[in-house]
């Protein structure tokens, strides 16, 4: 009976330090570059209480498979790499009334953080010259 207890034990300790999000480690485990890999996607909205974290969460798994999504396309041109971005701004802008739900929504402070975290993975992939207005152009927030 303690085999089975201790078991059960593990297993629950086991579960909770499991990532909360599986596909986020798929997705971050798939990515190659080095310098995304270290960076700190988000944080002045993971710092702020104002952002429910499990959203926050989903905003960063957005991110990157953004990431994910250049390193397999692998896109040529400013063009290319609007259209990945677009994708991915319309990804966030679905979450919105999840945000309004929660008591939260994608305002000033998220806007700037979301902005320059696109501004960051552009110029990371080498687009030095991408625009942030145009890299996050369909934006509802």
């Amino acid at each position: 009976m303690k085999i089975i207890y201790s078991i059960l034990i593990f297993a629950f300790i086991a579960g909770c330090n499991a990532p909360a999000d599986k596909s986020e480690t798929t997705t971050s485990t798939q990515i190659k570059n080095e310098v995304i890999k270290k960076h700190a996607f988000l944080e002045d909205m993971y710092n702020d209480k104002y952002y429910p974290r499990f959203l926050v969460d989903k905003c960063k798994h957005v991110l990157l498979d953004l990431c994910a999504a250049i390193e397999r396309e692998n896109p040529k041109s400013l063009d290319d790499l609007y259209k990945l971005t677009h994708a991915a701004t319309e990804e966030i802008n679905a979450l919105e009334k999840e945000f309004y739900e929660n008591d939260s929504e994608l305002e000033t402070v998220a806007r700037e953080c979301l902005g320059m975290d696109f501004v960051f993975i552009a110029t990371t992939y080498g687009f030095k010259d991408a625009d942030v207005e145009e890299l996050i152009a369909p934006r509802n927030w």
